[in-house]
């Protein structure tokens, strides 16, 4: 119909049928940040946060969500992960998360980075809200992937 791979003739949404496909490592890594006052980026720096350790408790969520990606994007694969990285860069303006996925599989694992990145920077927020309600999520997207059919693939600045 369309040329999509998610849909069927009929126009009718569709998992893709993977099985045909070699098996080759993957890997993606996605980023996306949380801006914020220097107040709460300070709090999080000198661990001052009433909830605790914010970017402890941010990573874990971040590799937990990686880990459920089939589970919330209803046509994603579930997929063994061999690693999932969740990696901060803090400043006076908030926090930049970097998340990298990995497999050896038959599909990428670019949604278990995005995933895992967007969860990251919830968590970042929920944690932090009490001392900035104004914070603002963004920019969160693919950096590059390697792997698979289509090969490798990396954002140009």
């Amino acid at each position: 119909m369309s040329g999509l791979t998610h849909l069927d003739e009929d126009g009718a949404a569709r998992m893709v049928d993977v099985g045909a496909k070699a098996v080759t490592a993957r890997e993606a890594i996605a980023s996306g940040r949380i801006a914020m006052s220097a107040t709460a980026a300070r709090a999080i720096a000198d661990g001052l946060v009433k909830k605790g350790d914010v970017l402890a408790v941010a990573r874990v969520a971040g590799i937990m969500a990686a880990k459920r990606t089939a589970d919330l994007i209803p046509l994603c694969h579930p997929i063994a992960l061999s690693a999932v990285t969740v990696d901060f860069d803090l400043d006076d303006g908030g926090v930049t998360v970097t998340a990298t996925a990995r497999t050896a599989g038959q599909t990428g694992v670019e949604m278990e980075a995005l995933t895992a990145a967007s969860v990251a920077l919830l968590t970042v927020y929920d944690m932090a809200k009490a001392l900035d309600k104004s914070m603002i999520i963004g920019g969160v997207c693919l950096i590059a992937k390697t792997g698979g059919k289509s090969g490798d693939w990396r954002r140009t600045p």
